[in-house]
């Protein structure tokens, strides 16, 4: 039988049904979001320089606050922390290399390799202490219940 359209689609889409996924493009769209709002008011309102440095408190606080939606949501998950991390600060590096196209002097201090490689990393020393924290967690649980017998 012929596979109808529909079908077809849905099974393309289907990994969007994973939250790690969901939350991980959410994530991204968001960091995006700030970083572009962030440059394009520190380059393009000039009547706030002399606010820089609240400015950049605000940005980073709130990239902050995007960046630890992941970690935050999948904690005892290190597999879908990975996941989602990896895949938000993905779509932030993107956004970063569209930026540093656009402002060419952006990428004077980090190129869009080093921060995506920051980014992985600090997403796996999470992922890798979540993975710590739940082997703990079940050993933990283990011996409680070997106590009562």
């Amino acid at each position: 039988m012929p596979v109808t359209g529909k079908a077809s689609v849905e099974d393309r889409l289907g990994f969007l049904r994973a939250a790690s996924v969901r939350l991980g493009i959410f994530a991204g769209v968001a960091l995006s979001v700030v970083s572009i709002g962030w440059v394009v008011i520190a380059n393009r309102v000039p009547s706030l320089a002399g606010l820089a440095t609240e400015r950049n408190m605000v940005a980073v606080v709130l990239l902050a606050i995007c960046a630890a939606a992941p970690v935050i949501r999948f904690l005892r998950s290190p597999a879908e922390l990975l996941q989602s991390g990896l895949l938000a600060w993905g779509i932030f590096t993107l956004t970063y290399r569209v930026l540093c196209s656009i402002f060419v002097r952006l990428d004077e201090n980090y190129s869009t390799f080093h921060v995506f490689v920051m980014g992985a990393i600090c997403y796996l020393v999470l992922a890798t202490l979540s993975w710590v924290g739940t082997i703990v967690w079940r050993v933990r649980a283990t011996d409680h219940s070997q106590l009562n017998h």
